[in-house]
């Protein structure tokens, strides 16, 4: 297709570079071969007059003018096959399939029990196969590899336009103690809080949390006796010790052993942790991937 001499599938090979950042996925995303994609590539950056995109050890390297170009390009591609395409839809109660799930430990626990209780009325021929990750950045490799259809976790660290989030689930911290310690009755003063043995939950092996953070602000520093990555086994570890933890209130209300745990307000203030859905943009609009992330999102708002 032609339109005032600008090859239409040019801005489909622009697109797919722009969601993949490497021309063998671009092309086996459109559907033609390496070179013709690398040829595609050479003909934008003349038709543009600019790099483009640049190689790195990441991948390509989309440069400003490449950036400036991406949104427009793709809303554009979008209407257009709108208007051209006639898309299936999706039918759950009627499909059989598998969906590639990413989940970082918190959603593994907290939701996936009940969202496959409602799946499974839902759409029975429907099945799931889930990938865990624990460092928030492995969810955009997932996705990019096309290992995971879409995933729950903590927004990647740095933002990128091929990787769309939308937040499902808010928890706040608390501070919990074994209920038949000392502090459980008297209060979790900053006092109180300080003297104490800590745990931290730090999945990606640092050691130093936000707790830590919010501490060093006011001059004052927690004594640390356990760092671990597992946060669900901290509410058996302080039930059965003398040591204290600062985590989410649903790990601690879902542990088999909640009912011999004390929870309190942190005596520092810490912001709430959001969990988002994460997707590629390249899924964006597949009538089985939409249901999907709609499902989850309408899901997790029972919570």
């Amino acid at each position: 297709m032609d339109f005032h001499g600008i090859d239409l599938n040019l801005l489909v090979a622009f697109d797919a570079l722009m969601n993949e950042r490497n021309v063998t996925r671009a092309a086996t995303q459109v559907g033609v071969s390496q070179p013709a994609m690398s040829a595609a590539l050479s003909r934008l950056r003349q038709r543009f007059g600019d790099p483009l995109f640049l190689r790195s050890a990441d991948g390509l390297l989309p440069t400003a003018r490449a950036r400036d170009l991406s949104e427009p390009i793709a809303q554009a591609l979008r209407q257009i096959e709108s208007m051209l395409v006639n898309k299936p839809q999706f039918v759950p109660e009627k499909a059989s399939l598998t969906f590639k799930l990413g989940l970082s430990d918190y959603p593994a626990f907290v939701l996936l029990p009940s969202l496959l209780q409602a799946l499974g009325k839902k759409a029975p021929g429907v099945s799931l196969n889930v990938h865990a990750f624990n460092n928030r950045d492995q969810a955009v490799d997932l996705l990019d590899a096309g290992a995971i259809d879409v995933a729950i976790g903590v927004p990647p660290t740095h933002a990128v336009g091929r990787i769309m989030t939308h937040p499902v689930i808010r928890d706040e911290f608390v501070t919990i103690i074994a209920n038949d310690h000392p502090v459980a009755k008297c209060g979790m003063s900053m006092k109180n809080y300080l003297a104490l043995q800590h745990v931290l939950v730090s999945p990606e092996g640092e050691l130093y949390g936000i707790v830590d953070q919010a501490l060093a602000q006011q001059g004052k520093k927690r004594k640390l006796a356990l760092t671990l990555p597992q946060m669900f086994a901290v509410p058996t570890i302080v039930a059965q010790t003398r040591m204290t933890a600062t985590l989410m209130r649903r790990v601690a209300l879902h542990s088999p052993v909640g009912r011999r745990l004390a929870l309190f307000p942190p005596p520092v203030a810490l912001p709430d942790v959001v969990f988002h859905l994460i997707w590629h943009r390249r899924s964006d609009s597949h009538p089985a991937q939409l249901w999907l992330r709609e499902f989850i999102a309408e899901h997790a708002a029972l919570l």
